[in-house]
Parts: C-alpha cells; structure tokens; sequence
C-alpha cells in the first residue's frame, strides 16, 4: 500500500476546537518517547517503521532504555489502543547545530513494524515547495507541560491546541534574527497557546483538504505560550531529500501544501491581552534543554 493512499488520515478526529484533551485516535502519528520509564519527547509516525522528532531530543544516539509507545491516549490511565517498540536506530541530521537550533531532525527506526489501526496512522509530510503563509491554521499536541515546569495534570491526556503560523520575518523580531529557512513559527501575538517542555519533537501539522500534513518539528521557544514570543518549529518541507536518503524504501508520503481559504487562522497582530494556562504534561526529563515547550490555552 502507498504511504500516500492512508498518510494524514485520521479517522477518528471531528475536533473543531483545541486548547484541551485530544478524544482517543484524534491524532493516530503522535507518539511518546520515554527513556528508563518517562515521557521526554514526542514524535510522529512517517510509514509502518520510522518516526521523527527533534535532534534536540537526543543527547547521543545510545538507543538504551528507549520506547516508542504508539496509539497512547494517557500517560497513567490505561490504553487499550496501544503497541510500543523499542528503537534499533538513531539518526540525527548531520548538520543539526545545539546552538542556534538549525536543523532539528531526527528519524527513529522502531524495531518491528507496526499494523495501521484507526489509532495508530502515518501523517503525511510537506513536501518541498509547500507554502504555510502567516494565518495558517495548525495543530499542535504532545504531553508537555503545561507551563514552566507545571506538570500535566493526572491522568496525563494527550493535549491538542490550535496556533496560527507566524511569519519567519515577525518571528526574527522575537528571536534576534535567529530564525532560519529551515523554521516555521506559530503563535498569538496575546499569547496563551503553545507548545512547552516535554512536547519536543511533537508534530505540527495542518489539514491539506482531507488530509492532514505534517508542517513543523516542535523545536524551541522563549518561555511557553509568552504575547509577542511565538514557538518555533524546524520547517518539515525543507527535510524532503534527507529523509527520503535515509527512508529508502516504503518512503513517507509527501504532499505540497498550499493555504487555502479554510486553512486561514488569526493572524499575528498587536494584542494587550495577557494569557491564563491551563496546560499539561508528563515527568519531565533527563537532560532535556528548558528551551521544549508544552500546550496551553487562552481562556
């Protein structure tokens, strides 16, 4: 079967709104990552045996003490839906720099394939060329916290929240010209949504049509969900080549994104107003930089 004929498909998702649990399948590619017993990193799943996520994430390459647990809904409660794999390989991109954050990628091998459930599904990947313009509508989720270093609340939900694309260029007045062509930002310039610490590596995706397209890598941030500071994502689109050097056989499906009307959000324009969090998130972890994010909501 191509990637292309069931990537991006979510069965299970009717969510219109965001900023809370995400229902069970909503978001069939998010994966946990745990190292010795806690969550620190999210991902997604590309095809029946390789995720990514951040290169960030990943301090070395050792694969000792990982699992990759799939079609995870809760972190404590229980998860009828779920399979987990061990990681045979680690691949961080060659020219990924721990200082300016450029190139944040990594590619996962799991160590067996995984059977596509309603619950566990690829997402598709933007294709090079793909064009996310400021307003675009995306979706964020992970287990992170839900402000800096507030746990996500018990049971420990999967979160889903909904932030529109910033353009590189508003973006570089928040980070100091450190915003490269291989980042996309989202954010409200009133702040109270994000993504924070422990949801690095998650997907931020965007619906194509009936598809939805995986548009950035959680990366970095300056705080978590602060007015006028958007967090910032390593840009999927720009990866196409490398990951399809690495992934050479049953390759992820790729699809050019194009903005459409119904892809629109609020653009990112002045605002007093400041944000309340209700965020979430897991253990947090291991040597992870304070620099991951975690979901929150506007009241």
């Amino acid at each position: 079967m191509h990637l292309l004929t069931v990537c991006g498909v979510a069965p299970l998702n009717t969510r219109i709104v965001g900023g809370e649990d995400a229902p069970a399948g909503a978001w069939p590619w998010q994966v946990s990552l745990h190292r010795f017993g806690s969550h620190f990193c999210g991902g997604s799943l590309i095809n029946n045996e390789w995720v990514l996520s951040a290169a960030h994430c990943f301090s070395s390459t050792s694969t000792s003490g990982l699992i990759i647990y799939l079609g995870r809904e809760s972190q404590e409660g229980s998860n009828p839906n779920e399979v987990s794999r061990s990681v045979s390989e680690i691949i961080r991109h060659p020219d990924y720099n721990s200082d300016t954050s450029n190139n944040d990628m990594a590619l996962l091998r799991l160590s067996s394939t995984v059977e596509f459930t309603k619950y566990i599904r690829p997402v598709c990947l933007a294709a090079q060329g793909s064009d996310f313009p400021a307003g675009t509508t995306t979706w964020v989720t992970g287990w992170g916290t839900i402000g800096s270093d507030v746990p996500l609340p018990s049971p420990g939900n999967l979160q889903e929240v909904s932030v529109p694309v910033v353009s590189n260029a508003d973006c570089n007045n928040a980070y100091s010209n450190g915003i490269t062509g291989n980042m996309i930002c989202a954010g409200l310039t009133e702040g109270g949504k994000d993504s924070c610490q422990g949801d690095s590596g998650g997907p931020m995706v965007a619906k194509n049509s009936s598809v939805w397209v995986q548009a950035g890598v959680v990366s970095f941030g300056t705080g978590c969900a602060l007015p006028d500071i958007p967090g910032v994502y390593a840009r999927v689109s720009q990866y196409q080549s490398w990951i399809n050097s690495r992934i050479t056989t049953n390759q992820p499906g790729f699809i050019t994104f194009v903005a459409s009307s119904s892809s629109g959000g609020t653009i990112f324009s002045s605002s007093t107003k400041m944000p309340h969090f209700i965020t979430f998130t897991v253990p947090l972890l291991l040597s992870i930089p304070s620099i991951f994010f975690s979901l929150f909501v506007l009241s």
